[in-house]
């Protein structure tokens, strides 16, 4: 080592320029908040295990590579002009572009010789997918390793030559009920693999070494290069549109039908079968397609647990904003929902470890990580040009080599594909305009994706002879909410079809609406004449409304046709709404007046509620609703910072380490075993002020050394601190300290004693 190179990762970030530090910070944007004090305390945070941890998941397959180079190798370092040795087969732009990545990390600093910081060589286990040495595993090797390799039968080899694979520790088998050792224990048994617990054993580093031969770190991680899918860009997009323009019709009708009929909430969270049932049936959809539409909608925060009790699902207050707004922004929604949750649907009726099917909405399909696995996919998509694209296969390869300490979390990508596929976000492996403009500018750069692409929504149906109104396009929110009430939806698509009948038109005249009203209405809403049927049919429904009266008693009937209400008497059908003869004209119930009202209208008969005052009952036009979350996305990172933001921070950086190296303290020195109050009123100041301070200290050994400690507490005669040239925290007996001076330039001398 040259004797002017920097000893330490935070002497070496000092020589790094404004421009080296923005980057660094750029690149690991969570040391950077607040801003540290000095350049010691930024080379503390870059070796929080949490931070490097992060850090070296964004690395590529070939830049963990280049690591393991430098981990396979003592503390000392590794020249940097000797990598390209140690990896002959990668290009040498890769390998230039993979110390840059690394350095500019903080994951190896030096400039003539690469080193690892402790807390990198900790978080990764394995470097290059080879086992620790025999020695650290306590296994003594033979002296002809070679040759009793060499010599090994076929199924001993074949184990061997599996662990110098990518993984050096595996599952040491049951053994044989003949007696006889399977091939891993006679292994273990000839001293060739050690064993790391009961279950597990590893294969020690020289032997992986030795079966690698003349490749020590595997053959070269290069990116693999997928087949180019490419369609044109004009029918992706209007794909894409047929698949929003879907998504928002079902999501609506789903809502529509739980604002009138919410679903219950299970115990154990989530919608019954029943209730998936019955929202099928009514949405003529199967089971599966039902629990999608219900994860989205829910992801895009329009549904929610709600009611009384909060023991229903309900649409959300957000529902009565989305239905008012344009088609674009409300597929927006729902997209942006989908790719910030966190949540699987495609899990929805997969088995779990008890065996029961997950349902829609259950708490099990929850999974933190699906924010970044949707946004890695589709931002590896993005980086084809308009029109091309990539199998899932093939983008999952893309994945693995891109984030391969990631790989056991990409099992879903193929379902998240499909998924995406469903909204219009990807259309044969190729991302759509719309799809593009969510990963850009999120909600609006979907939306602007979709303009022109999505048609208007029309203020009119047409309606046919047969009692059907067919809505030639999406309808505006007044209108479809009037047609929730008149007419029940016979089939959804691009000319939705609603079907008038008598169960309808009752509705209609329970929520108050008279035959008058309807027949206006339909006059206005439909462009073709109303059909004549229609008309009759509204007038002969009309005529038998009301002839019966609900009230509470708990609840009374009365009619004026005394003879009709014998015939409810003894209708069989009528005999759980529990009537009695109370007068001439009166029955009589102890059932709340909701209860007799569902008995007689499922008895075929044509009721009315009824005030205390004589009128006519209408259903309240409000609608409950579930107060909601306040927010479905989350974030798949630390924010990254602004120009500004780095600019400032760099400053407050170089600031702090010139305040440090202005400040000057005398050197308090002790003699090992006799604390001085000097010594305690020198590091408590540095506690109090987080100054980094110069330590002489005694080991147990009796071995002197000096160095630089940012001290964090001082309590029970222990000094807890952070120790720079290990990079680790550290705690230190304050008798065993020989010397204490606030960091300057130079380290003072060691004290006497």
């Amino acid at each position: 080592m040259s004797a002017s190179a920097p000893a330490t990762l935070a002497a070496w970030l000092r020589t790094r320029s404004d421009e080296q530090l923005a980057a660094l910070l750029a690149a690991r944007p969570d040391v950077a908040r607040p801003a540290p004090s000095d350049v010691v305390a930024l080379a503390s945070r870059l070796a929080v295990p949490v931070s490097v941890d992060r850090a070296l998941d964004e690395l590529d397959a070939a830049t963990l590579q280049v690591l393991d180079v430098v981990l396979l190798v003592p503390t000392d370092g590794v020249p940097a002009a000797e990598l390209a040795g140690g990896l002959p087969e990668l290009p040498d732009d890769v390998l230039d572009a993979a110390v840059g990545t690394l350095t500019t990390r903080a994951l190896l600093w030096g400039d003539e010789v690469l080193r690892a910081p402790d807390p990198v060589r900790r978080a990764v286990r394995h470097p290059a997918g080879l086992g620790r040495r025999a020695a650290e595993l306590g296994v003594a090797l033979p002296s002809d390793l070679r040759a009793v390799v060499a010599e090994l039968p076929v199924e001993e080899r074949a184990v061997l030559d599996r662990l110098a694979g990518d993984r050096p520790v595996g599952h040491l088998p049951d053994a044989p009920a003949d007696g006889s050792r399977s091939p891993a224990r006679r292994l273990l048994q000839r001293g060739l693999l050690a064993r790391i617990d009961a279950l597990n054993v590893e294969l020690p580093r020289e032997i992986g070494l030795l079966l690698r031969g003349d490749r020590p770190y595997g053959p070269p991680r290069l990116r693999p290069e997928p087949a180019v899918t490419t369609r044109e860009v004009g029918l992706v997009d209007r794909q894409a549109a047929g698949a929003a323009l879907e998504a928002v019709g079902r999501v609506g009708e789903l809502l529509a039908l739980l604002e009138d009929e919410p679903a219950g909430l299970l115990r154990s969270g989530g919608v019954g079968v029943r209730d998936q049932k019955r929202l099928a049936r009514a949405l003529h959809v199967a089971e599966p397609d039902v629990g999608w539409w219900l994860e989205l909608a829910f992801l895009g925060g329009l549904l929610d647990v709600g009611g009384p009790h909060r023991d229903e699902w309900l649409p959300t207050r957000a529902y009565d904003v989305w239905r008012e707004q344009g088609l674009p922004d409300r597929w927006a929604v729902l997209a942006a929902g989908w790719l910030g949750g966190v949540r699987l649907p495609s899990l929805v009726g997969q088995r779990d470890v008890a065996g029961k099917a997950v349902n829609p909405l259950s708490p099990d399909l929850v999974r933190h990580t699906a924010p970044v696995i949707r946004r890695s996919a589709l931002a590896v998509l993005a980086e084809h040009p308009p029109g091309a694209g990539m199998a899932a296969d093939d983008l999952v390869a893309v994945l693995r080599w891109r984030t391969p300490r990631r790989a056991d979390r990409l099992a879903p990508v193929p379902d998240l594909l499909a998924e995406a596929a469903r909204l219009g976000l990807v259309v044969g492996g190729v991302l759509s305009t719309a799809g593009r403009g969510l990963l850009v500018d999120g909600e609006d750069g979907a939306a602007d994706g979709m303009r022109g692409l999505l048609p208007e929504p029309v203020d009119h149906v047409l309606a046919q002879p047969d009692l059907s109104l067919v809505a030639p396009g999406p309808l505006v929110a007044e209108l479809a909410d009037t047609l929730a009430v008149v007419a029940d939806v016979e089939s959804s698509g691009g000319a939705t079809v609603y079907r008038v009948s008598e169960g309808s038109v009752r509705r209609a005249l329970d929520a108050g609406w008279s035959a008058t009203d309807l027949r206006e209405f339909f006059g206005r809403a439909s462009r073709t004449p109303v059909p004549q049927a229609l008309e009759y049919l509204v007038d002969d429904v009309a005529r038998q409304h009301g002839r019966l009266r609900v009230g509470a008693i708990e609840s009374y009937v009365r009619s004026d046709d005394h003879g009709l209400l014998s015939q409810v008497l003894n209708d069989r059908r009528t005999a759980a709404a529990e009537l009695r003869r109370l007068a001439p004209g009166v029955l009589v119930s102890g059932l709340g007046a909701d209860e007799v009202l569902a008995v007689l209208r499922e008895s075929g008969y044509a009721p009315a509620g009824e005030s205390p005052g004589g009128a006519v009952l209408t259903r309240p036009p409000g609608r409950p609703r579930s107060a909601g979350r306040r927010g479905t996305e989350v974030s798949p990172g630390p924010r990254p910072l602004t120009a500004a933001e780095l600019a400032g921070t760099v400053r407050e950086i170089r600031a702090g380490d010139a305040a440090l190296a202005a400040r000057r303290g005398e050197a308090v020195r002790q003699v090992p075993g006799v604390t001085t109050a000097g010594t305690l009123e020198l590091l408590s100041r540095a506690v109090r002020e987080g100054t980094p301070v110069w330590l002489g200290y005694v080991d147990a050994q009796g071995s002197g050394s000096q160095r630089v400690v940012r001290p964090v507490s001082l309590v029970g005669g222990f000094l807890s601190g952070y120790d720079e040239r290990r990079g680790e925290n550290r705690t230190f007996a304050v008798h065993r300290i020989t010397s204490v001076a606030l960091v300057e330039e130079e380290a003072p001398a060691t004290g006497g004693g």
